[in-house]
């Protein structure tokens, strides 16, 4: 099964669920550079609170962009320009609630996410993402938790880092 991109979704569920962090979705023509994008080729991008896709930009990568802004304090968020420049803690905690944001994309869910992060390549001690995130993610889950992002019982705040 190939890697979940933004063509297989509705845009309008995708703006919803990114609305709740009062983020923007810019779906950009295909074969043209998205802009904000760290990695290049169909990764996301995000400037500032705009996260920018191409119909080829795999969820996961939407997913993660879109944490990065929820997992970094504001101060970064008003300059955001590309470069998210979180800390180990910080994208083991963005690794996490893409996981967990996952769910709020009908269709959508762990199971993918979990599948299409192994086949793109995301590296985990204990060899999959599903391990990780199981077996091996109390730090990132109590980063969420100290910064008000996730309850106890995972479930999502939906309230940025303050």
């Amino acid at each position: 099964m190939p890697i979940a991109t933004v063509a297989d979704f509705n845009p309008l569920l995708i703006k919803r669920v990114l609305s709740r962090y009062a983020l923007s979705l810019s779906i950009i023509k295909l074969n043209t550079s998205i802009p904000g994008s760290y990695w290049g080729d169909s990764e996301a991008g995000l400037i500032l609170s705009t996260v920018y896709v191409r119909p080829d930009t795999p969820i996961h990568s939407l997913l993660h962009e879109a944490c990065h802004y929820i997992c970094m304090d504001s101060a970064r968020r008003d300059v955001l320009d590309t470069n998210a420049a979180g800390d180990y803690h910080e994208e083991n905690a963005v690794c996490y609630l893409q996981i967990l944001l996952s769910d709020e994309i009908i269709s959508f869910g762990q199971d993918k996410m979990l599948e299409d992060m192994d086949r793109w390549g995301y590296t985990f001690r204990l060899g999959s993402a599903k391990k990780w995130f199981e077996e091996d993610a109390t730090d990132a889950k109590g980063w969420l938790l100290h910064y008000n992002i996730i309850d106890k019982n995972n479930r999502i705040s939906f309230k940025l880092r303050a």
